[in-house]
């Protein structure tokens, strides 16, 4: 095979599960960067600050600031730079990017658009029952007021008059597209290439859970990540988990819009549905993912 078709990464020698973990590593630094500089000089910008002194105060208040920078950051670096790793690093002459990364519309595409809906509605009280697990975990003081810090500043974002249409496009649209392209898109597609299938599903749903820097949130976080890579895997494409993440995280935009006190409230027994419906939600769970294993054939890799 001629060298200059094949990938930059095999040209050099290199895996590229290990070319992705750095830059798994620098962009959550160049994300977190550019994120914080987009706020400040917005809060300088809109006149809310004149010197640093002022700086704590005003981002208490403009919470809507802080979704913008974060927002920037994930469209810049975990979208639009995913694209461009690929096309320089990871693919040959004779490959696209939009393959790599399985931005493909299948024949099969609408019929996983459906069982993505629906998996990501069923399994909401099993995502609950772990959540409650994932609390009785012992996490160090400060990741707890972190995580509490986090919570508030999403909870008074979207109790503001007409947040919703700013909530999902900030916290359901922009991650649905952007973290999608990076962990189920690159991530998980590079460890594909070096270390199998099986890695692949199990790097990209842990690295998922662990990037939001929510030890409490670490378990579900996780297991909806091994959810939204078996859609992936088995479908071909990345459109299905893109409207699965959008479900999700559009869903507790609108709860946390219309039911704040359930939806923010701490993750004890007393908050967990009942036991049948959580039972309900792990029955219908497997079956769609025995359902997807056994009824359709995964996709190209």
């Amino acid at each position: 095979m001629n060298q200059s078709s094949l990938p930059w990464v095999e040209r050099q020698g290199a895996s590229h599960w290990s070319v992705a973990m750095f830059w798994l590593i620098a962009l959550f630094f160049l994300f977190q960067i550019t994120a914080s500089i987009v706020v400040v000089v917005l809060l300088f910008a809109t006149g809310e600050v004149t010197s640093a002194a002022d700086l704590t105060d005003a981002l208490l208040r403009r919470t809507d600031l802080l979704f913008i920078g974060n927002s920037t950051g994930q469209i810049l670096f975990l979208g639009l730079f995913s694209v461009l790793l690929v096309r320089w690093l990871h693919i040959g002459s004779d490959t696209r990017a939009t393959d790599f990364l399985r931005l493909r519309w299948a024949p099969s595409t609408p019929l996983y658009l459906l069982i993505a809906a629906i998996l990501f509605v069923v399994v909401q009280p099993l995502v609950m029952f772990l959540g409650y697990l994932n609390s009785l975990i012992p996490v160090p003081e400060s990741l707890v007021q972190m995580q509490f810090d986090q919570t508030n500043m999403i909870r008074q974002f979207l109790q503001t008059d007409g947040v919703l249409v700013l909530g999902l496009f900030h916290i359901a649209l922009v991650p649905s597209i952007a973290e999608e392209l990076f962990f189920r898109g690159y991530v998980m597609r590079a460890f594909e290439k070096s270390k199998g299938v099986m890695v692949g599903l199990a790097a990209s749903s842990i690295l998922f859970g662990l990037f939001h820097l929510q030890l409490q949130n670490v378990l579900p976080l996780t297991f909806l990540g091994f959810l939204l890579a078996m859609l992936t895997w088995r479908s071909g494409s990345l459109f299905p988990a893109m409207l699965a993440h959008f479900i999700n995280n559009g869903s507790a935009v609108v709860a946390g819009i219309y039911q704040p006190e359930l939806t923010f409230s701490e993750a004890d027994a007393s908050s967990l549905p009942s036991p049948i419906l959580i039972l309900a939600s792990i029955l219908l769970t497997l079956f769609l993912l025995y359902s997807m294993m056994k009824w359709t054939q995964k996709g190209d890799t």
